[in-house]
């Protein structure tokens, strides 16, 4: 992996105001650390930032600071942060950390599953469940993958990918399990009836209510048989 030269400038030390008017004039706070030297205040250029992320590397980019107005003139470093606007998602602030090149580092490299339409359990109706969309690898900067792939247009519902099915290249040691799970296609969610709650049942309430109402119709006739003997007891007396 190439490196890319990034020029900076030293600013005073954090403080919301300071960090304001450095954004308001175009530029991004940043800090450097490592190695033992004691944290370094920086700012840098928005655009040339952005510029240096749009490489295969992304935010991997191994990094030649240029450091203007301190006696650290250039320094070999890589992004181990970046905060981003909540709203906007504009770069708020970046960490730089001083690396060697012969020393190994850990980084995440992007996992990407290809042709994730087209497989054969997806079209059963299965769910592709891609558990690590990154794999935390050790090795030396300068070789540093830009990505992983696995095609999972064979899979079949049940099937999964473990990190020992993927390929590293020499010197590339990947720090997870070897039996993990990194893709796996799941068979499709049963969707189960929720039973009935209690008192939910209307019929036995509906024949309840037409017993009570036949109960007060038979009422009336046995009312009028109660009058009509009265009025027979009135006319023999």
């Amino acid at each position: 992996m190439d490196t890319v030269s990034l020029a900076v400038k030293t600013r005073q030390p954090d403080g919301t105001r300071v960090a304001r008017a450095v954004r308001r004039a175009g530029k991004v706070p940043a800090i450097l650390y490592g190695h033992g030297m004691q944290p370094l205040a920086l700012e840098v250029d928005r655009k040339a930032l952005l510029q240096s992320l749009n490489t295969k590397a992304g935010e991997n980019v191994v990094l030649d600071l240029k450091v203007e107005g301190a006696s650290l003139k250039e320094k070999t470093c890589l992004i181990k942060a970046i905060q981003h606007n909540p709203v906007t998602d504009e770069i708020q602030h970046v960490d730089f950390a001083i690396i060697s090149l012969t020393e190994k580092i850990v980084v995440n490299v992007p996992l990407i599953a290809l042709n994730t339409g087209e497989a054969v359990g997806v079209k059963e109706g299965g769910i592709l469940d891609v558990v690590h969309h990154e794999l935390p690898i050790e090795c030396l900067p300068t070789q540093i993958p830009e990505k992983f792939e696995v095609n999972v247009k064979d899979m079949k519902i049940g099937d999964a990918f473990h990190v020992k099915d993927l390929s590293f290249p020499e010197g590339v040691d990947c720090k997870l399990d070897p039996d993990e799970v990194i893709v796996a296609l799941h068979a499709p969610k049963k969707v189960e009836e929720a039973p009935a709650a209690e008192g939910e049942v209307a019929q036995p309430e509906v024949i309840e209510k037409g017993k009570k109402e036949e109960a007060k119709e038979g009422a009336a006739p046995a009312a009028e048989k109660t009058t009509e003997k009265a009025v027979k007891s009135e006319k023999k007396e």
